[in-house]
């Protein structure tokens, strides 16, 4: 039976007060064990003492807090009229004030909400079942405080392992997409460049032509079947997500789906088992450069499917990704910045770079630069952004470093470059500072400069090529830029999406909870079930409407968040935001709970709910 939500209204506000200020999962959670601690009509499973008084104790320090004394819900059905053995004092001036019900429930204007009580669960399930539903929905819309994540602050620092800047005395850093930040007008050249390249060398059909750049069509971290010709993302448990295959610009069925991979959304592990994201059948495209990759790809399968020529996946995919790496498009990449002095147009927020590599040298760190960009090319970016004697900042400086082998080879010697960055011929014996260096290993560096351990941070934008080995195999603390943070953020913090995840989730709850197996019962949870899947499509489209968010499938991980935790100590949308922490701050990560673990503790608010990480906000959210 379903007990009444007025009797306990400002219990359940001072626990919803608590529950807002938490993670938009911990609310849906806690949401519906609220929800459904409420009555004890006819649970699925018979529950202990242990767990009544657990479900409840929300509830009851509430009760404590304001005073009262309630006490532990029984298993006796309960009403708007009281029980023969409870006294008539013993009810609330909020069980005889209950506001009646209006028309039109929340989120379903001009349709009488259903209006069951939880006696009609003995004789009708299926009333019942409407019953738990409309009162869980009215928790959700009516009681919690809006705007619950509108504190997040995309300039914060995510912590996925505890960092102390006291103990870091090297910075090291990439070039493109870490010290320099680009605008979508470089991708669109990059593109251009590409499907010219891809018509005039390798002849493509000249209809190609006709598509132009489209942005925000792909999302980093995404995988390519190379064989199947199909884009598509890939969950932390090598699923595909449903509704996020795409053939050139078209959505797949997940029906078609299904059927190319024998019956099931995984992808094996032995296809994308490759360190580098680089599987025999997979590839995942993970640095910012590949969304241009990624759309030519779409665009050409798009142009033969549509236009029905016969054509080879393996080629288009193998030309497009030398077409999209050739010394021809970087050339002309370099040629735009380099000689036509265009930098204003590509670089963004180059005055933020400068201040935090002028407060690092301020506080005696050493800084180092490994980058896969030409001399000419970081030379033009980096007295754009800080001035001519950018170099000065800097204790060793390599161009041209062919990152990841530069991590894993030890066979490449350095050479220097002259001030014209011509080749020198003498053999390397140490790394001066001033100097300019080009490709080299990891192993000589270490010896020359004895910077191991710990002590370095290295920022970097590319999980595989900038972070991976460093951490795994040398002990440095990694640190990952990640610029889509900043519409991430934007797009949780808004109240559209807080209400649209707590309600999915707080119906996932009582969809887990109350399954029974009768013919109307199993109606309702394909109803219920139909809303779920459109809730997590109304989600994923807040985000992008082809793919959605790059950290989250449905429920779960991506691909490339997993790596994002597996290979980086901190991340952050730009390296601007260190400007925000002093030089001896410590990072904590969240404790997140296990699925066996109970959200107990207040450490559960989000990093990024620190407006300022000092003072007065710390003292909150501790």
């Amino acid at each position: 039976m379903f007990s009444s939500f007025s009797s306990r209204s400002s219990a359940l506000s001072m626990c919803l007060h608590r529950v807002a200020e938490m993670s938009l999962k911990t609310v849906g959670t806690a949401l519906t064990r609220t929800i459904l601690a409420r009555g004890n009509g006819t649970p699925p499973v018979a529950r202990s003492t242990k767990a009544s008084r657990i479900s409840t104790s929300c509830s009851l320090l509430a009760d404590r807090q304001q005073g009262q004394s309630h006490e532990r819900i029984s298993g006796r059905p309960t009403g708007d009229a009281p029980s023969p053995s409870e006294p008539p004092h013993t009810r609330t001036a909020a069980d005889k004030k209950r506001a009646p019900e209006t028309v039109g429930a929340p989120g379903v204007p001009g349709v009488k909400r259903r209006s069951f009580t939880s006696d009609a669960a003995a004789t009708d399930q299926r009333a019942y079942l409407w019953a738990r539903y409309n009162d869980l929905k009215r928790l959700v819309h009516d009681l919690i405080p809006p705007g619950a994540c509108k504190s997040l602050n995309a300039a914060a620092v995510y912590a996925n392992n505890e960092v102390n800047l006291a103990e870091v005395d090297i910075y090291g850093f990439d070039y493109d997409y870490t010290l320099a930040l680009y605008s979508d007008a470089l991708n669109t050249m990059i593109y251009n460049t590409a499907r010219r390249f891809l018509i005039e060398h390798f002849k493509y059909p000249e209809g190609i032509r006709k598509y132009d750049y489209i942005q925000n069509f792909a999302t980093r971290g995404l995988h390519y079947d190379i064989q199947k010709g199909l884009l598509m993302k890939i969950d932390a448990f090598h699923y595909i997500e449903p509704g996020t295959v795409y053939r050139g610009l078209s959505p797949v069925p997940d029906d078609e789906v299904l059927q190319l991979y024998g019956g099931t959304f995984h992808v094996p592990l032995q296809q994308d088992s490759g360190f580098y994201g680089k599987g025999p059948k997979v590839k995942q495209f993970m640095d910012i450069f590949s969304i241009p990759e990624m759309t030519l790809l779409a665009v050409a399968n798009d142009f033969f499917i549509t236009n029905d020529i016969d054509y080879d996946p393996v080629h288009l995919f193998k030309d497009v990704s030398v077409t999209c790496t050739s010394a021809d498009v970087t050339a002309t990449v370099c040629y735009w910045v380099v000689f036509l002095c265009v930098t204003d147009n590509f670089i963004l927020r180059g005055e933020e770079t400068d201040a935090v590599l002028h407060q690092l040298v301020t506080h005696g760190k050493k800084l180092f630069l490994i980058t896969n960009s030409p001399f000419s090319f970081v030379d033009k970016g980096m007295t754009h952004m800080v001035g001519k004697n950018w170099r000065d900042f800097f204790d060793v400086v390599i161009v041209q470093a062919d990152k990841p082998h530069f991590f894993t080879d030890c066979i490449k010697p350095f050479r220097r470059l002259d001030d014209n960055g011509a080749l020198r011929w003498e053999k390397i014996t140490s790394l001066d500072k001033g100097q300019i260096y080009k490709q080299g290993n990891l192993f000589d560096f270490l010896r020359l400069t004895h910077w191991r351990g710990s002590k370095v941070l290295y920022f970097g934008d590319h999980l595989y090529s900038d972070l991976a080995d460093l951490m795994l195999r040398h002990g440095w603390r990694t640190g990952a830029i990640v610029p889509e943070l900043e519409n991430e953020t934007k797009v949780v913090s808004t109240d559209k999406y807080a209400l649209n995840l707590t309600w999915l989730q707080a119906l996932t709850g009582l969809m887990e909870r109350l399954q029974v197996q009768s013919t109307e019962s199993k109606e309702v949870f394909q109803e219920w079930q139909r809303e779920r899947e459109e809730l997590r499509v109304m989600t994923k489209n807040l985000f992008n409407p082809h793919f959605g968010s790059i950290f989250r499938t449905c429920h779960n991980p991506t691909y490339f968040s997993r790596r994002l935790s597996r290979f980086s100590d901190i991340y952050m949308t730009n390296l601007s935001s260190l400007l925000n922490y002093d030089q001896s701050y410590t990072f904590y990560p969240r404790r997140t709970p296990l699925q066996h673990e109970a959200p107990l503790w207040m450490d559960q608010l989000c990093t990024g709910c620190m407006k300022t990480p000092f003072l007065e906000d710390m003292s909150i959210i501790r």
